[in-house]
């Protein structure tokens, strides 16, 4: 348990250190007066449901493009879940990386921390009720163009906590 709070402080003093990052690239390199023309908003949404499973997310996200070729910004992450009497609520945050090497190809860093509430249900014994940060760090790569992205992304923190099924996850990315 120690190393995993270890992991969530180094996590939000990350998170703190790269955007302090980004605010002194952006303060820099653009007027004030320009900023609003380089940002772009999206995300992506999620449903499934099947027998006695359902699941939910939405993630907006917002990007700041630097130039062609690079773009960082912020996400919120909301998921919930639920099979038969067991379910799952996952809220947090990350920070996007993107970097076209060419219009065509885009390479991806992201780091998100969630927090996890998750409840299984027992039969004859009192429900148990997990709750713990998740973090990942994702890296990707993608085909599109400037507004629409799919790839596949590799999470290096994979872990058996971790809410997602496998480190490979495929993805959509849709900005305006």
């Amino acid at each position: 348990m120690k190393v995993l709070k270890k992991i969530v402080l180094k996590n939000h003093f990350l998170n703190i250190i790269l955007l302090l990052l980004v605010h002194l690239g952006i303060s820099q390199n653009r007027p004030s007066s320009d900023f609003w023309n380089n940002v772009r908003f999206g995300g992506g949404i999620g449903l499934g449901f099947g027998d006695g499973f359902f699941n939910g997310a939405i993630s907006p996200s917002a990007i700041y493009q630097f130039n062609d070729q690079f773009a960082a910004g912020t996400q919120l992450s909301f998921n919930y879940a639920k099979i038969n009497d067991d379910s799952l609520f996952a809220y947090g945050g990350s920070l996007i990386s993107l970097y076209n090497v060419i219009p065509a190809i885009q390479l991806s860093a992201e780091l998100e921390t969630l927090r996890i509430n998750r409840k299984l249900a027992v039969r004859g014994a009192p429900d148990s009720i997990d709750n713990y940060w998740s973090p990942a760090l994702f890296v990707g790569a993608g085909y599109g163009n400037r507004n629409f992205m799919v790839g596949i992304k590799y999470n290096l923190l994979q872990d058996d906590r971790s809410i997602y099924a496998d480190a490979f996850i495929p993805f959509v990315r849709v900005y305006f």
